[in-house]
Parts: C-alpha cells; sequence; structure tokens
C-alpha cells in the first residue's frame, strides 16, 4: 500500500500507538492494546512475516485469471479479502482498486457499482497478528497499447530494484534504478508515492523508499519493506481527490455519542492502527455505523484518507512486492 511521500496527508502513514484508551471501562480492550505495545518492542517474528508472504503469493495468483471487465470491483474485493481469511491470514488493509488516473486508494463502498475497465490496480496485504506482507500488480482491461507499456515499465523498475536490495544499500540508489528503468520505457515514476518500512501494526513505519534518486544517505537497514513503483506517462504527481473510505486509527480518546464508541472499541480490538474501510464497519454495524464514522472523524479518532490522482490525469501503472531485509541475505517474501 503506497505513502505519499511528500504534500497532502500521509497515506496510511501511522501516527504511533497512542496511551488513551476511550473511557469506558473495557478492560478486555486495554488488556490488548498494551499486549500490542509490548509486541511492538519484540523482534520480528520471521516466521509469521513470511507466512504473511505465502498467503499474499497464493491469493495473487488465484485472483489474477478472475479479473475480467465489467466484474464489480465490490466482487473483487470481497473475493480477495474472503480467500486471505480461508488461508489463514487477515486483510492489512482494504483492497485497492484504483482505475487509470486513480494512483491508490479506491476500495469499493458497501453499494459499490462500479464496474473494472481500464488500467487496473490490484493492491492488498495480508496480516497475521500484525505482521505485514504488501503487494500490488496491474492489469489492462481494454486491450489498450499504452497500458501494457506502463504495466511493463513498473514491472521491470520493481524487478531491477529488488536485485539491488541488500543491507546498506542507500535508498536513492534504489529509487535511481526505478526512475532509469521507467525512463528507459519513456515513462515517467510518480515522485510523490513511495514504497515504505513496515513493521508490527504499522503498515508504514517511517522509513520511504523513493521511486526516483532523492540523493538520501538513508540505507536499508534489517526490516521488513515494501517496493512500489508508479509508472505514468502524464506529468509524474498527485493530488488528494475525493474521500476514500478507508481509515485508520490515529486517537482514542472517548467520544459521547453511543454508535460512535461502539464502532470506536470495535476499530481498537480489531484493527488497531492498521487501515479499515466503512464497508467492513458496516457489515459489522449496519448503515448507522456511517453515522458512528462522521463522529469519530471529527472528534479526532479517525484520519480518513483521500484518492490520489494523477496530477494531469494520464493511466498510472503499479507493482510491489515486501522483501524482509537481513545481515545476509534479502527475501522478496510475496513471491
Amino acid at each position: 500500500m503506497t505513502e505519499k511521500s511528500y504534500g497532502g496527508s500521509a497515506p496510511f502513514r501511522k501516527q504511533g500507538k497512542t496511551t488513551n484508551v476511550s473511557n469506558n471501562d473495557n478492560s478486555m480492550t486495554a488488556k490488548n492494546i498494551q499486549a500490542r505495545k509490548e509486541a511492538d518492542e519484540d523482534d520480528i517474528d520471521r516466521t509469521k512475516v513470511l507466512k504473511a508472504g505465502k498467503i499474499t503469493e497464493q491469493v495473487r495468483e488465484w485472483i489474477k485469471p478472475q479479473i475480467r471487465k465489467d466484474l464489480l470491483l465490490l466482487e473483487i474485493a470481497e473475493r480477495i479479502e474472503e480467500k486471505i481469511v480461508e488461508l489463514g491470514g487477515e486483510p492489512a488493509f482494504p483492497v485497492n482498486l484504483s482505475i487509470n488516473d486513480i494512483a491508490a486508494h479506491y476500495t469499493p463502498t458497501f453499494d459499490d457499482k462500479t464496474k473494472a475497465y481500464g488500467l487496473l490496480k490490484v493492491d492488498f496485504g495480508v496480516h497475521i497478528d500484525g505482521w505485514v506482507a504488501d503487494n500490488a500488480f496491474s492489469v489492462d482491461l481494454d486491450n489498450n497499447e499504452e497500458n501494457r507499456k506502463l504495466i511493463l515499465a513498473a514491472e521491470k523498475a520493481l524487478e531491477n530494484a529488488l536485485k539491488l536490495v541488500k543491507r546498506g544499500t542507500s535508498l536513492s540508489e534504489i529509487g535511481k534504478e526505478i526512475q532509469k528503468t521507467m525512463e528507459s520505457h519513456k515513462a515517467t515514476p510518480i515522485i510523490n508515492l513511495s514504497g515504505h518500512s513496515i513493521s508490527h501494526y504499522d503498515l508504514h513505519a517511517g522509513t520511504t523508499v523513493p521511486n526516483y534518486d532523492n540523493e538520501s544517505k538513508e540505507v536499508f537497514e534489517e526490516g521488513i519493506y515494501a517496493i512500489e513503483p508508479f509508472a505514468t506517462f502524464g506529468n509524474g504527481k498527485v493530488y488528494d481527490g475525493k474521500p476514500s473510505g478507508i481509515y485508520s486509527l490515529i486517537d482514542e480518546r472517548n467520544v459521547r455519542n453511543p454508535i460512535a464508541r461502539k464502532v470506536l472499541d470495535y476499530v481498537i480490538e480489531e484493527y488497531s492502527t492498521l487501515p479499515f474501510c466503512s464497508r467492513w464497519i458496516i457489515r459489522k454495524f449496519g448503515h448507522t455505523a456511517l453515522f458512528g464514522l462522521k463522529q469519530l472523524e471529527d472528534n479526532g479518532n479517525l484520519h480518513h484518507y483521500a484518492q490520489l490522482i494523477e496530477v494531469s490525469h494520464r493511466n498510472v501503472s503499479q507493482a510491489e512486492h515486501t522483501i524482509l531485509v537481513e545481515e545476509n541475505k534479502v527475501e522478496v517474501t510475496t513471491k
């Protein structure tokens, strides 16, 4: 799942787990939050990281042949999310199904009638007890040569970048390789979208992996990272569009409204700081949940993410894998 590297709000960047459990005497919630905080201090659970990656790979290869033009986006998202659970994982964030110039952060609403077409980006993740695998691929549903070229540019950029990663490699070297590869395909990287480090229950853990040479001296340390090139024939930047219906928890402060409080307790317990969507909350509580979400947003409990749109409204492709960087090796967990 992508990160906005500058300008606007940082999509899916976690704000750090807060310490104020909502004042509702829910001791079980408080215990679970404390347990998750303590787990964050532990070393990476390699077994769970690799299991999340394996499930991601299985779901990706399972869903690819099913995606076709005019299939409802809602059906694609629900198939992916249900398959993740069937295989023993949990969705790390709502499935993103972004079409054409929408680079990222389109997830279907509960009653969405949008059909698949054009250049479709399929971006989903899996977590096992908060250990995340993140991946994305693009599909041309219009038999369009320009779309196919963009898909190839993103895929080759990712492939070449993965070859260079090791502990101590500079982040800017990866960005430089992504940019060089895309330009060899006459494409442009989206420079204000980036890959990212991942930690426990934290999809965007603070380190940005650029898609161009930003001259950063920061290097890859041991840890989990998502490398995530976006290609376009446009200007190569995105702006914040309409609200996406995707949220994350940023503060556990109390809220007076009983509906909102019920939703808040559920979000803390079920998702912690991982992103979730209105569709999931409506499935649990019904349509009154929309009011609860609005109350929580107004109260400062939730951040609501925007769809990300290419500024010149040209099509965008995406490719992504998650890697585990260790002292003497790098493992692509999602393939």
